[in-house]
C-alpha cells in the first residue's frame, strides 16, 4: 500500500504530456481560425472587427530611417479610462492596470478604434498547420516542433499557451539597438543603452538540436555598464537542456559562465525592478510554475502603439513621473487568453503568482500581474505591440514594468533617439555566438 502511495504522487507530481490537436481541428485553422489560432469573426458588438489578413506590407514610400510611422494616425480617441471612471471598465480592465489608474492621478489610457494589424509570412503560418497536430508537449519538452513558432494554435492548458508566447515569431532574428530608462518615484531618471543581436536556429549557419536561437547583447551605456557582453543560447526544452549564458566583463577583461542569468535573477541596469524571465515579458524554463488556462477575454490593451515610434519626439518628452506620457499610448479592446502562473511548492521565485494576457493574434504577452509571495499585487508590465510591417512581426513598441511599493518604473525598448534603424532576418555564424569570440566582441 505505501509503495502504491508513492507511486501515485509521483506520477501526480509529474509534468502530463499532451498531445497535438485533432486534424478536424487542425482544419479550423486559416478558416474560422485565423492560421495562428485566433478568432478570425468579429464580436458580437463590432467594437472587435475581424481579421483581415492584418499590415502586412509597410506604407508606400516608407523607408526603415523614418522609424515606424503610424498606419492609423488619424485615428480619434474613443474614450478615456481614468482613475475616476475605471469602475465603468473593470470587467474589461486586468487587475495591473486598475492598480495603476486608482495609484497615480495622470496614469490613464486612451482607447482608440481596434486594428487587428497582426501578420506573419506564409512559410510561418503554413508551418502552423503543418505542424498542428504533430507537435507534443511531454513535461516540458517540446516535440515534433518542425520549425514551427505556433506549436499550440488551439491551446488547451496554460502551458501550451505560453508555449507560444516562447516559441513565436520575431522575424527570424533581429539586429537592434535601444536605449532604457530606469525612472524614480520623484521623476529622476537616467538612461542605460542595449544593442542586441539574436539569431534563429534556421538562420545560422550550422543547425544544432534543441536549439531555439542565440542572441548576443551589448550595453554601450552608461560607463559603469559600457563594454559588458552577454552571450545566451537558448534550447527548446529547457529544463532538460538549460540554457547556456555567458558574460564578459570588460572591467576584468575576462569570459565567464552566467548560470544566473534565469528566472528571478535581477538584470543589470533595472534598478531591480525587472528579473530575467520578465524581458520580452517572460522568457524560459517554465517548470517553476503550475500552468493554468483561465480562458479567453474581452480586454482593453496596449496596441497599435506607434506613436511611441516617432522620431521627432525626445525621450525627455516621453517619459514623466509615474508614467510614460499617457498621450502617446494607446489602448483597444483585443480579446486574450488569460493564463495562470502559481508558483510550485518547494521551488523559489519572488513572484508567487503572475497572470499573463496573451494577444490571440500573435500570441505576445500584452499585459502581466506579477503578486508577491503573500499574494499582493506588486508589479505590473505594460507591453504595447506593434506590427513591424516590413518583417511581417508583430512585437513590442515598448516594455514597461510598473513597481507598486515604491513608485517606480523601468521604461525600455525606445529608439527614438537612436539612428540606427532595426534589422529583421538576421543570418548568423555559429563562431561568432561563442565564448571565445566574447572578449574580441566586447573590446571597447
Amino acid at each position: 500500500m505505501k509503495t502504491t502511495t508513492i507511486m501515485l504522487a509521483a506520477l501526480l507530481a509529474a509534468p502530463a504530456a499532451w498531445a497535438g490537436i485533432t486534424p478536424a481541428e487542425a482544419d479550423k485553422l486559416g478558416k474560422e481560425l485565423t492560421p495562428v489560432g485566433a478568432e478570425r469573426a468579429g464580436n458580437k458588438d463590432g467594437t472587435i472587427p475581424a481579421w483581415d489578413g492584418g499590415l502586412a506590407k509597410p506604407p508606400a514610400g516608407w523607408t526603415p530611417a523614418q522609424g515606424y510611422i503610424d498606419p492609423y494616425a488619424g485615428d480619434k480617441v474613443l474614450f478615456t479610462i481614468t482613475g475616476q471612471n475605471a469602475d465603468q471598465y473593470k470587467d474589461k480592465l486586468p487587475a495591473g492596470a486598475l492598480a495603476l489608474l486608482k495609484k497615480y492621478p495622470n496614469f490613464k489610457m486612451p482607447v482608440y478604434q481596434t486594428h487587428r494589424s497582426a501578420a506573419y509570412p506564409k512559410e510561418v503560418t503554413d508551418k502552423a498547420k503543418e505542424q498542428a497536430t504533430k507537435v507534443e508537449l511531454k513535461g516540458y519538452a517540446l516535440t515534433d516542433l518542425g520549425g514551427s513558432h505556433v506549436p499550440f494554435p488551439i491551446p488547451k492548458n496554460g502551458l501550451e499557451a505560453i508555449s507560444n508566447h516562447l516559441t513565436r515569431y520575431i522575424g527570424g532574428g533581429f539586429d537592434r539597438t535601444y536605449d532604457w530608462f530606469p525612472v524614480r518615484a520623484n521623476g529622476d531618471y537616467y538612461r542605460v543603452g542595449f544593442r542586441e543581436l539574436r539569431v534563429s536556429d534556421a538562420n545560422f549557419d550550422t543547425h544544432t538540436a534543441n536549439h531555439q536561437f542565440s542572441f548576443l547583447g551589448f550595453f554601450t551605456a552608461p560607463a559603469t555598464l559600457q563594454g559588458t557582453v552577454y552571450l545566451v543560447h537558448e534550447s527548446i526544452d529547457q529544463v532538460r537542456e538549460p540554457r547556456q549564458a555567458w558574460i564578459y566583463n570588460a572591467g576584468q577583461r575576462r569570459v565567464r559562465r552566467a548560470p544566473d542569468l534565469a528566472y528571478d535573477n535581477i538584470s543589470d541596469g533595472t534598478e531591480a525592478m525587472r528579473v530575467t524571465d520578465q524581458y520580452d515579458a517572460y522568457n524560459g524554463a517554465p517548470d517553476r510554475y503550475e500552468w493554468k488556462l483561465a480562458g479567453k477575454k474581452e480586454m482593453y490593451v496596449p496596441y497599435n502603439a506607434y506613436k511611441l515610434s516617432d522620431k521627432k519626439l525626445k525621450y525627455a518628452d516621453m517619459i514623466q513621473k509615474n508614467t510614460v506620457n499617457p498621450d502617446l499610448m494607446r489602448y483597444e479592446l483585443h480579446r486574450v487568453w488569460v493564463v495562470e502562473a502559481t508558483l510550485k511548492k518547494g521551488q523559489k521565485h519572488i513572484y508567487g503568482k503572475r497572470t499573463f494576457y496573451l494577444d490571440e493574434d500573435s500570441w505576445g504577452v500584452l499585459e502581466e500581474d506579477a503578486y508577491d509571495g503573500q499574494g499582493q499585487l506588486w508589479r505590473i508590465g505594460v507591453h504595447p505591440i506593434v506590427q513591424f510591417y516590413d518583417a511581417q512581426t508583430p512585437w513590442y513598441r515598448a516594455n514597461i514594468w510598473h513597481d507598486l511599493s515604491n513608485g517606480n518604473y523601468l521604461l525600455s525598448t525606445l529608439d527614438n533617439e537612436v539612428k540606427t534603424p532595426w534589422k529583421f532576418g538576421t543570418k548568423g555564424n555559429w563562431s561568432d555566438f561563442q565564448p571565445d569570440a566574447l572578449r574580441r566582441a566586447g573590446t571597447r
